[in-house]
């Protein structure tokens, strides 16, 4: 495609698009081909909600949901027979960019149950099943960043299987994915894994910490307060970027990586705009930086390929403003540390939910096609 494209001026400053959505319609009818071909997308991030979407719609699904059922498989394992047949072949429309990539994209995500978010053991079972139930290379399996599953990312790692770290808010909590990672890549290197087959990305979340704050922002109800509102989610995240470069600038990870490890890229999620007052390629404009990921809705990525701006990298000199804004916020009675930890507790909620809608939806299916 053109190189003056907002979407490869976008790439060309560092940032790997992936597309936040996934379907059997979109696989099938050359849909995500296309996006890769026109908008530089590389790679795909799924969760519980795009799921429960995607078969609500029952595009593509009729024959293989009637074959499950005529296997005798429950709802688990249609789903996750239904669900890693979608990645898979996902991820051998990605092939080629996975390899000329030399694996760092053309990356599909699968996440794990969200049930499983605080039981390490089970998150650790699951992430290997599905790792080898979708057996592609450019496979990512999704650990949401609880405190149980940082211990599950830490030996998924050492396992030599590549993870994508979700639901993150906190700076604190991004501190600890990271040293999770590192643990897992020690424990790899001393089990003779290859490090460098080894890729990760920490999925820090946007949009969500601004509609949570901007509500608080508006019970303080001052001049004050609403002058900070849409403005806390770019700022986290800047300081997330600056969180990474500390981190794998340190003397541990910079060995590690000496052996042929790869750093843990931070990915921009929940990159889709809540509050219609904001621009609606905000998530994307105000966070690029080198070594990144942004995953985005497709209204986000056709907005950006439509009217997207790139003015080179807007992240890593605004550390000392983002500081600021977050203490301003402080200085409004609003608890930053109450703030992500409620984000984390809502967002588990909302996929365990999603969970529940796509259990409801296969378990009809199967009910009608038996």
């Amino acid at each position: 495609m053109s190189e003056t494209t907002p979407t490869a001026a976008l790439s060309r400053a560092g940032v790997s698009i992936w597309l936040d959505d996934l379907s059997r319609k979109r696989i099938e009818s050359g849909e995500l081909r296309s996006l890769i071909e026109t908008h530089d997308v590389v790679g795909v991030t799924t969760n519980p909600t795009i799921f429960a979407g995607a078969l609500a719609g029952g595009i593509g699904y009729g024959e293989r949901i009637a074959e499950c059922s005529k296997r005798g498989l429950d709802v688990s394992e249609t789903i996750v027979e239904l669900t890693t047949a979608d990645v898979a072949d996902a991820c051998d429309i990605f092939a080629e960019v996975f390899a000329t990539s030399g694996g760092r994209d053309g990356r599909v995500s699968i996440e794990v149950e969200p049930g499983l978010a605080r039981d390490a053991e089970g998150t650790i079972a699951q992430a290997r099943e599905l790792w080898d139930r979708v057996d592609r290379p450019n496979a990512l399996i999704k650990i949401p960043a609880t405190v149980e599953g940082l211990e599950a990312i830490t030996e998924t790692t050492a396992a030599g299987i590549s993870v994508n770290v979700t639901l993150i808010f906190s700076l604190e909590r991004y501190r600890q994915v990271i040293n999770a990672y590192l643990t897992g890549l020690e424990r790899a290197r001393a089990a003779g894994i290859d490090l460098s087959t080894i890729h990760s990305v920490a999925s820090f979340f946007v949009s969500r910490v601004d509609t949570e704050i901007d509500a608080r922002l508006d019970e303080v109800g001052t001049p004050e307060a609403a002058a900070l509102k849409g403005q806390a989610g770019v700022a986290n995240a800047r300081l997330a970027y600056e969180v990474f470069e500390q981190s794998f600038g340190s003397e541990r990870a910079r060995h590690l990586l000496g052996l042929g490890a790869n750093p843990q890229r931070p990915l921009w999620a929940s990159t889709g705009v809540k509050d219609p007052s904001l621009p609606d390629t905000l998530y994307v404009a105000e966070l690029v930086a080198p070594v990144t990921v942004n995953t985005m809705p497709e209204a986000t990525l056709r907005a950006f390929a439509d009217h997207g701006l790139v003015r080179g990298d807007t992240v890593t000199s605004e550390y000392l403003e983002s500081n600021q804004l977050l203490n301003a916020i402080d200085g409004q009675g609003i608890d930053y540390a109450e703030v992500t930890e409620q984000l984390e507790i809502e967002g588990l909620r909302k996929f365990d939910a999603s969970w529940s809608e796509l259990c409801a939806t296969v378990e009809r299916a199967l009910g009608e096609a038996g």
